[in-house]
């Protein structure tokens, strides 16, 4: 159903988390998608097209199959069952931007057609995948993409990247820009062009990732709160409520595998506010 890999060059070791590939349908369609403060490849096999959705139920974005996904700092809505087969690549954070030849504060929240960036690289790769005979082809054909592609794009920025892997063992932003010899407004500056957005929402975004982490087994939200660093309960609540659209107490997620991923009942989600009856979300 799902095969994945990292890449297998030196090269791509430290840029990429993860090279995937999925095929099958889900017994849900709709899901809520959190952010997890990484940006993605991915390329739509099943049909040539991608589309968002509001928490509303209403169809607020929609591309080609081949798309660059910039950090999300809000939970979005995608329709799995247009998404059955899929492939992708997991960037590790600050490490995108080689493959970009933007800021990646310009894709901040949004899904953007990979055309716009990689100009005709972008149907040829939909092309090639296509006509991968297997799954594991599939991966090849996603590094050697990133490898052509990577060879005259600059380098990510080390510091940046450093700056996420601090922040997402519990540093301070302070301690952070101490450590790194860049002054506040400095680590703003290279943490938005190279990771798309500030470094304290990036944190905050790295600290509900962890609380998502450690939510199971006879953990309560209030162990929870105090374990990772708010400062009561309801601070963690609001928290979460931000980053995933839902209570602590609602949030189930498609698997203890799959926490970014939270399947939504189609009628409870068309008829929210008012949205459209189930049926008519899929343009």
């Amino acid at each position: 159903m799902i095969l994945a890999r990292r890449p297998r060059s030196p090269t791509l070791a430290p840029l990429v988390e993860s090279l995937w590939t999925y095929d099958g349908q889900l017994t849900h369609g709709f899901e809520r998608v959190l952010p997890s403060g990484r940006m993605q490849l991915l390329v739509n096999l099943h049909e040539d097209a991608f589309r968002d959705y509001r928490l509303d139920g209403r169809l607020a974005h929609k591309t080609r199959g081949a798309v660059i996904q910039g950090v999300h700092t809000a939970p979005r809505v995608v329709d799995t069952a247009c998404q059955r087969s899929i492939c992708g690549v997991s960037f590790a954070p600050a490490s995108a931007s080689p493959f970009l030849g933007m800021p990646a504060s310009a894709l901040t929240g949004r899904v953007v057609d990979l055309s716009e960036i990689w100009g005709r690289d972008s149907p040829l790769l939909r092309e090639r995948l296509l006509q991968a005979p297997t799954s594991a082809a599939r991966l090849d054909v996603l590094e050697a993409a990133l490898l052509a592609r990577g060879r005259a794009s600059e380098p990510r920025d080390a510091a940046a990247a450093i700056a996420c892997s601090l922040l997402m063992g519990g540093a301070s932003v302070r301690a952070v820009g101490v450590q790194l010899g860049l002054s506040p407004r400095r680590l703003i500056e290279r943490f938005q062009a190279h990771v798309g957005v500030k470094p304290k929402l990036f944190a905050r975004i790295a600290r509900f990732q962890h609380v998502l982490a450690s939510a199971r087994g006879e953990m309560t939200w209030a162990s929870l709160a105090g374990e990772h660093g708010f400062s009561d309960q309801a601070h963690l609540v609001r928290e979460f409520r931000a980053f995933s659209g839902a209570t602590p107490v609602a949030y189930r997620p498609r698997s203890d595998e799959d926490r970014n991923h939270v399947p939504l009942d189609e009628w409870h989600f068309s008829s929210i506010r008012g949205g459209p009856p189930p049926g008519t979300l899929r343009q």
